[in-house]
């Protein structure tokens, strides 16, 4: 079979995609290997693609093509509402929440409350199709950008809550309510100065001080709504709350944490911490299960930083992986008690590199 590049307007359905389609994009819109369809063919023209790699050159017959009007502009939001839910576009749906929320948190700042309704319907049909394909949730960091984080992070949160729930066994409705309290964690937001939430330097402490009363600010825009449960409601106000005492903004310790705010804590810190951010680069999320385990212990309930490693780790034997380092390589062994820290053997030369001995690298990602 020959691969070449081909005109999008000159696919059929059936031709075999045989390279990564990105469109300023970190994950791919459509991958490597993918039979590709008409609705392929729209998210394609959707975003501007103009020539792929596929596997062979196919005669176009007209009868075959799914017509397509490349004359007039493709409205994105409109393509991709019909578009079948597939692994490949996952990131299109999140992106497409993102840019919701982010206008809903614009009208906000203008002064408008919450209309939960609306945020509801942005975020619960993603927060279920997430929950049937979990493997991606540990790589919703690649989704982010530095520059909409603050949207980024209020999707990532509420999926990444809704996927811990489910782990620990919660029902879905419970899952689901705690998914949206996860998203609306941060509309307090909306009420800090721009000055500070878009200050490219460190803040003062005082300048910090303000910013941790955005806890407030969201419980006190959400707290009237029918559309969240009470214990919701609070898991947003205690959300940086820290079992040690340590967190804000009472200083609340222990059993006076809900377990729902615990789980958007985690889930908070997580993103937070495998993202790049204006004042800190992103961290591998293998790594970052560590941290939480290790650096930050005493802080968060173990039961929920544990049903977050089991999302996480779903290393076998034989995995091919990326180390921190940029080297790749093959899983060959995995320890019982440090499993995120597996023997490597690195592709082409076979040396073993043993992740539990060698501490200063991880694995970034599966390939």
């Amino acid at each position: 079979m020959t691969e070449m590049y081909i005109k999008v307007s000159d696919l059929r359905p059936g031709i075999t995609l045989k390279e990564d389609v990105f469109a300023n994009t970190n994950y791919p819109i459509i991958r490597k290997d993918t039979e590709l369809s008409s609705e392929h063919f729209e998210v394609l023209y959707a975003f501007g693609v103009r020539t792929v790699k596929v596997e062979e050159r196919v005669v176009v017959k007209k009868e075959d093509l799914h017509v397509i009007d490349t004359e007039s502009p493709v409205d994105p939001n409109a393509v991709l509402a019909s578009i079948p839910m597939e692994e490949a576009d996952l990131q299109v749906r999140y992106q497409k929440a993102v840019q919701n929320y982010k206008k809903e948190f614009s009208s906000w700042q203008a002064g408008t409350r919450p209309d939960i309704a609306t945020v509801r319907g942005i975020v619960i049909p993603l927060i279920e199709t997430f929950m049937e394909q979990k493997e991606v949730l540990k790589v919703l960091n690649n989704f982010s950008n530095t520059k909409d984080y603050i949207y980024h992070h209020s999707i990532a949160v509420g999926l990444l809550a809704s996927a811990i729930s489910e782990q620990m066994g919660f029902p879905k409705g419970q899952t689901l309510q705690i998914g949206l309290a996860g998203t609306l964690a941060d509309c307090g937001m909306a009420k800090i100065s721009l000055k500070l939430t878009e200050k490219a330097a460190f803040l003062t402490k005082e300048e910090f001080n303000e910013v941790k009363k955005h806890t407030i600010y969201s419980y006190q825009m959400i707290q009237d709504t029918p559309l969240l449960r009470t214990e919701m409601k609070l898991a947003i106000f205690q959300h940086h709350e820290r079992i040690d005492g340590s967190g804000y903004p009472r200083g609340n310790k222990a059993e006076e944490i809900s377990i729902f705010s615990q789980i958007l804590a985690v889930a908070d810190v997580f993103h937070a911490m495998t993202s790049e951010r204006v004042h800190r680069s992103k961290e591998s999320p293998y790594k970052v299960i560590e941290m939480i385990k290790e650096e930050k212990f005493g802080k968060f309930d173990i039961k929920v930083v544990q049903a977050l490693h089991d999302l996480v780790d779903n290393l076998s034997i034989g995995m091919k992986v990326e180390l921190t380092n940029g080297v790749a390589g093959e899983i060959m062994f995995i320890h019982r008690d440090t499993r995120l820290r597996p023997i490597i053997k690195r592709l082409g030369d076979g040396t073993l590199i043993d992740l539990a001995i060698n501490r200063d690298l991880a694995i970034e990602r599966i390939l």
